[in-house]
Formats: structure tokens, C-alpha cells, sequence
């Protein structure tokens, strides 16, 4: 009897350790066997968990453009055939800097029609001082000399209008040429002459000056998106040519029309250029960072391990104490994870080599 009791006993006590063991494979939290010896604790990196603002990733492209506001577009007031281009597309320039030479008859007209009226002044003038000493003398009446200094004052004017004109088209007397002046600093980013091309005062512009200093990033902002993003969201932005440089900025203005083209609605961001980095017609992986209006516990995104279509962290009290446990992610930005459940508030997690200590653990 005494042996059957015994026996019962042990059964029974198999079954209630073989049931707890069941019931803890279906929790989301492993508990660790497993103890971290120093040298290889020197390899982990920890982080504590906070409670922070919510934030959302919108994903949009975007392009960059030259500022309207500081481009010029050169127009040639004279005809004429470009005999020098001293430029080319991409150049940098400086006020003032001589870009072209341009031979043209009009230059020939305008410089025969001053000598002609220098000419014409020197006559008037030696005029003016013979009928003053006659009016003196009472030889000549006052109308002749008011008629006289009247010629002249007409000469002196026509003289400065047509100095005027000369003075737009800078004109080399020893070359013969009008010389085409950069109007102001900037970078060539249009160009459409070369020497021997012939132009018209009616022409398409010569070449065009950008000050590329500031430059405007046009984004593509989808009818998926339209609902969510606003002026005034803070942007990251990064483009192939600088993989490992990231720009911000904010959305200043959204369209209120759509790119019919496109089939966008098109926003605009006005962004610095420092080292004139950003060049007219670059592609921009653009981020938009969303306010939720929420808090919640956050960790770096790097600590999260994906394992069977789930994310755990694993979690750290001390050496001997560490645990799997199961999250459910409530939105990602900017390298960080917002959590819907499964952390707390000041709760130490492993952020580096944190997936070896999940082995050992799971294992």
C-alpha cells in the first residue's frame, strides 16, 4: 500500500512540473539561464528606455531647383555673329567678368553716329562764341545767340543718349567688339551660344547665371499623402551623391493646384547650400517627420530582433538576469521605434550583440 502511495505521488508530481513548463513556452517573455561573463559583457551596449512625443515617417522624392528669385537670364540688346565665348556651362563667374565678344553693325552705327555728333558739337561750340562776340558788339540780336546756344544744348544731348547706348553694350574700341559682362556672381547653369553663332536682339537668352548659395527642393507629395503632410514638418533629406551626409529643412509652401503631368501636388523647401553641395536637377529621398499629438516608450531601432515575423529586445537587470520579450511596434522614425506594449519606462534593453545573447537564451 505504502508503495502504491509513493508511486501516485511521483506521477502526480511529473504532470504538475510537465504542465508549468507548457503554460511558460506560451508567454512572451523568456527568462535567461545564462550569466554574461566580463569580457564578454565589454562587447554589449545598453540603453534605457524613455517616454517621448510620437513621430511618423512619411516617405516623399524630391528634386532640386535653382531659386527663380536669384537667376538671371541674359538677353542681347544688338544683333550681331559671338566672335569669343569665354565661358562654359558650369563655370563660376564674378560681376563684371567679360563672357563673351560679339562683332556687330550696330556697334560701327553707333560709334559713326557720336563722331558725327562730336563733330557736329565742335562747330556748334566755335558758332556759339562767334555770335556771343557779335551780340556784344551789338552785331547779332538775342534771338541768334539764343538760337545758337539752343543747337548746342540739343548736340550735348543726343551726344549722352547715344554714350548711353554705347555705355549698355560695353563696347572695346581696339577690338571693335561689344563685350558681354557677367550682370552678376553666380554659376552658368544655361548656355546656348559658342563662337561663330549668330544672334538677334529677339534671340533666346545667351546664357543663364544662377546663384546657387540657396536652392529650392521641389517634393512630390502624392494623393496618398496629401492628408498628412503640411506646411512647417520637419524634413531629413538625402541624396546618392552624399549617401553619408544627411540635410534638413521644413516644407515653407504646398501647391494649392496639381501637377497635371505628374499627378502631384507639389511642395517646396528653401534650404541653404553649403559648399554648393546641391546641384539643379538632384534627386532627394525625402522623410517627413510627423507629430503624432502622443507619447509612448521608445527604443533605437537597432536593438530590436526580428525572429519568426516577430520583434523582441532583450532585456537586462544584471548579469545572470536578462530576458526575450515581445514588443508590438507602434511606428518607426528616424532610427527610433515607438512601442505599443511589451516595454516600460526605465527599463534596461542590449543595443549591440543583444541577437547572441537571444540564442543563448532561446537555446
Amino acid at each position: 500500500m505504502k508503495t502504491t502511495k509513493i508511486f501516485a505521488w511521483a506521477f502526480t508530481s511529473v504532470m504538475v512540473f510537465s504542465g508549468c513548463g507548457a503554460g511558460n513556452s506560451n508567454t512572451s517573455t523568456e527568462e535567461s539561464s545564462y550569466c554574461v561573463d566580463e569580457k564578454f559583457k565589454q562587447a554589449l551596449e545598453f540603453e534605457e528606455t524613455t517616454i517621448q512625443p510620437v513621430t511618423e515617417e512619411i516617405h516623399l522624392t524630391g528634386t532640386v531647383e535653382t531659386n527663380p528669385d536669384n537667376v538671371i537670364h541674359f538677353v542681347s540688346l544688338v544683333s550681331g555673329v559671338v566672335s569669343k565665348a569665354n565661358f562654359s556651362l558650369g563655370d563660376k563667374v564674378v560681376r563684371g567678368q567679360v563672357l563673351a565678344e560679339l562683332r556687330s553693325a550696330e556697334l560701327s552705327a553707333l560709334e559713326a553716329e557720336l563722331k558725327n555728333i562730336n563733330a557736329q558739337i565742335s562747330v556748334a561750340e566755335k558758332k556759339l562764341k562767334t555770335v556771343d562776340s557779335m551780340f556784344e558788339d551789338g552785331i547779332s540780336s538775342e534771338r541768334d545767340l539764343m538760337k545758337a546756344q539752343s543747337k548746342l544744348v540739343i548736340l550735348k544731348s543726343e551726344r549722352e543718349k547715344v554714350s548711353f547706348n554705347l555705355s549698355l553694350f560695353s563696347p572695346s574700341a581696339e577690338k571693335g567688339v561689344f563685350e558681354i559682362k557677367a550682370p552678376t556672381s553666380g554659376i552658368i547653369t544655361a548656355k546656348s551660344i559658342a563662337s561663330g553663332t549668330q544672334i538677334t536682339a529677339e534671340s533666346e537668352p545667351l546664357f543663364t547665371i544662377s546663384d546657387l548659395s540657396e536652392v529650392w527642393v521641389m517634393l512630390d507629395i502624392y494623393a496618398t499623402n496629401m492628408q498628412n503632410v503640411e506646411v512647417g514638418m520637419e524634413l531629413d533629406m538625402t541624396t546618392l551623391s552624399y549617401s553619408d551626409h544627411n540635410f534638413k529643412g521644413e516644407i515653407s509652401a504646398i501647391s494649392q493646384v496639381i501637377d497635371h503631368e505628374a499627378k502631384v501636388v507639389k511642395g517646396r523647401v528653401v534650404i541653404k547650400n553649403k559648399d554648393l553641395m546641391l546641384k539643379p536637377g538632384m534627386l532627394m529621398d525625402v522623410i517627413a517627420i510627423k507629430d503624432r499629438g502622443m507619447q509612448a516608450v521608445c527604443i533605437s531601432s537597432e536593438s530590436i530582433v526580428f525572429d519568426d515575423n516577430q520583434n523582441f529586445v532583450v532585456t537586462y537587470i544584471d548579469d545572470c538576469q536578462m530576458e526575450i520579450r515581445k514588443i508590438e511596434i507602434l511606428s518607426k522614425s528616424n532610427g527610433t521605434t515607438f512601442i505599443a506594449s511589451g516595454l516600460v519606462e526605465n527599463e534596461t534593453i542590449i543595443t549591440k550583440n543583444q541577437l547572441l545573447i537571444y540564442e543563448q537564451i532561446k537555446n
